[in-house]
């Protein structure tokens, strides 16, 4: 389970550390580093939001997981950043199930030609694939649509379901799920 902190006061962090908990997801590089500079060894931290390639070297070099690899600039980006670092975080291609021209990540025809130019032009290991499913659609057949990319690709971990259908997403063979809402209550307004 991702711990979704964005947002979150240190007073709920601290809450759910005490708990035990030590996998958290961040949107932004610069909240991360907010949250998590200071933080207790053995957390893993993971972006889920957004990466921008001005920031790939920031990133790179402060998240164990980038689940959000949506773009060959961004690939080779990550690919400099993990060459400079002597070390890369671990990848995940984000698929935009629903090809809505709000979000990011790659549509589900280019996943596979997307996976194989990470593997093969910028020497990337993707370990997995992240979805966030249309709202208002059920989320069941984005899952599936996901895992079945997954497994063409031999691909093992999914980052699919977040604090509303994480139990859906379970079903249908996700590795991790994205949760906040379930955890923390509403995230408090902005400012």
């Amino acid at each position: 389970m991702v711990a979704v902190s964005k947002t979150q006061p240190p007073e709920r962090l601290a809450a759910l550390l005490a708990a035990g908990q030590r996998v958290f997801g961040e949107n932004r590089v610069q909240e991360a580093f907010a949250h998590w500079r200071d933080g207790p060894p053995g957390l893993e931290l993971r972006l889920i939001g957004p990466l921008q390639t001005n920031k790939a070297r920031d990133a790179c070099g402060f998240f164990a997981v980038i689940e959000t690899l949506d773009r060959p600039k961004l690939a080779e980006a990550i690919a400099r950043e993990g060459q400079r670092l002597g070390r890369a975080p671990r990848l995940y291609v984000e698929v935009n199930t629903g090809e809505e021209p709000q979000k990011a990540g790659v549509r589900p025809g280019e996943a596979d030609a997307f996976i194989a130019r990470c593997r093969g032009e910028f020497g990337l290991a993707v370990e997995g694939l992240m979805c966030i499913p249309p709202q208002g659609e059920p989320p069941g057949p984005h899952f599936a649509l996901t895992a079945k990319i997954a497994a063409r690709n031999g691909l093992a971990k999914l980052s699919m379901g977040m604090s509303a259908d994480f139990e859906t997403a379970i079903r249908f063979g996700a590795t991790s799920v994205r949760v906040g809402t379930a955890l923390f209550g509403e995230r408090p307004a902005p400012g």
